[in-house]
């Protein structure tokens, strides 16, 4: 048996007709950019995350870096941000000119609470949140933080669409929520595509005029904006998506619970869920003393894996200029050295779960 690490094909089929009567309304409706789609989306994806305000963009990344200009982060600011982050997370910062600094994660791959106060300066600006792999961080003891130091808390919920933390949506604890709607996201588009929410009225007004050059009226450019627009095709895409996002994290959840149960190798270390967390899976991370071997081991018995991350943001070259070096964050690079990801999508059967459980059982590695 032949097992992808992601089949995103099958998530389409499943819902073609859906899919292909959006593409041909919205194709025939011949109004492509900023309409009534994108506005259906937006209103959505703010009831569904809990926020007031969604403004749709066309990257997780635009929604990381417009969401600090929006809040005035800028050159000499200090931003808070995990070291196992993807290299987006940082980007976003460094590309309002603010310097990243850096905090372990925990047990459960999210930042670390109890690391983050010792990182807090006078410079400090931001707290910026990354929820990994689908599971939410400790936010209310995140917020209690950003409270405490006068903070702006800013969330990055590529990974955790829907997903709840201590008791409220990931993306509506902070002062923004940044959302990718990358093709392999729960909640995925079928092309670039990403989104702020907000409960700030002043903050959703900015974020429209800077993701449209700066306009908030066609001709008046009020800011230095850039174009950053969710597009109409894909926002119908979306609202399809987020109508079966029920559905989709069942399957993502019961795949999960089948590894977890599954799963018994003593060479292999298993997710943690937190408790006040509840893990959508966007990714299945597992850890293995012996990462390489496993990952060709499973490569020959027909399972493709993938690392996330394989390279933390402060030991590459882009941040090279940052000083870092190997040993600067030993918790980071150890999991960077033993993390590999499983296969799980929507449509993924319950024979090709057993089988990847069955292969991985037999690992002696």
């Amino acid at each position: 048996m032949r097992i992808s690490f992601n089949r995103l094909d099958r998530s389409y089929l499943k819902y073609k007709y859906e899919y292909d009567c959006a593409a041909v309304k919205t194709m025939e409706s011949g109004w492509y950019i900023l309409g009534k789609n994108v506005e259906k989306f937006e209103s959505e994806f703010s009831q569904f995350t809990n926020t007031k305000y969604c403004v749709g963009l066309n990257s997780g990344l635009d929604a990381l870096k417009l969401a600090f200009r929006a809040l005035n982060i800028k050159e000499e600011d200090e931003v808070i941000v995990p070291t196992n982050t993807y290299i987006a997370s940082v980007i976003g910062i460094t590309e309002n000119g603010a310097l990243p600094i850096f905090v372990e994660p925990d047990e459960y791959y999210n930042i670390d609470t109890e690391r983050i106060e010792e990182k807090i300066s006078s410079s400090t600006k931001a707290i910026l949140v990354v929820h990994l792999y689908g599971q939410g961080a400790k936010m209310k003891r995140i917020s209690d933080i950003a409270k405490k130091h006068n903070l702006y808390l800013i969330e990055d919920c590529a990974h955790s669409h829907g997903a709840e933390s201590d008791g409220m949506k990931t993306g509506s604890w902070g002062d923004i929520g940044c959302f990718s709607f990358y093709p392999t996201k729960i909640i995925g588009a079928f092309g670039d595509a990403g989104a702020i929410v907000c409960n700030d009225s002043k903050i959703k007004g900015k974020i429209k005029k800077l993701r449209n050059y700066g306009s908030g009226k066609k001709y008046q450019n009020e800011l230095i904006g850039v174009n950053s627009r969710l597009d109409e095709l894909q926002a119908a895409f979306l609202s399809v998506k987020l109508a079966h996002y029920h559905d989709t994290v069942t399957q993502r959840r019961k795949i999960a619970d089948d590894y977890l149960r599954g799963i018994q190798n003593t060479n292999i270390h298993l997710p943690k869920i937190r408790e006040g967390s509840d893990h959508v899976w966007h990714l299945f991370v597992i850890e293995a003393e012996n990462r390489s071997q496993l990952q060709d081991y499973l490569f020959a018995n027909g399972i493709e894996t993938q690392i996330h991350y394989p390279v933390p943001p402060h030991l590459s070259k882009a941040y090279k200029y940052l000083g870092y070096k190997q040993g600067d964050f030993p918790i980071t690079e150890k999991l960077a050295d033993r993390i590999i990801s499983l296969p799980l999508y929507e449509g993924m059967s319950e024979a090709e779960t057993a089988y990847v459980i069955k292969v991985i059982n037999k690992f002696n590695g």
